[in-house]
């Protein structure tokens, strides 16, 4: 749950940002293309909830 809301929050902040401040380009249409999906109650959602938990795992193990 935690890693989720901060997952939404994040890409909320990134949504305004680029519509604040940058022009659209095909990687800010996938930002806000994901915070939907967060926002959604689709059947879809989980899908992409746990493909993004997943990345957020492997970040996490990484060692630099």
């Amino acid at each position: 749950m935690a890693i989720s809301l901060s997952a939404a929050v994040l890409l909320g902040v990134l949504v305004w940002l680029l519509w604040r401040y940058a022009g659209v380009q095909v990687w800010h249409i996938v930002i806000c293309a994901l915070f939907g999906f967060y926002l959604s109650s689709s059947t879809v959602g989980p899908h992409v909830a746990n493909a993004l938990h997943s990345v957020a795992t492997f970040l996490s193990r990484l060692h630099f």
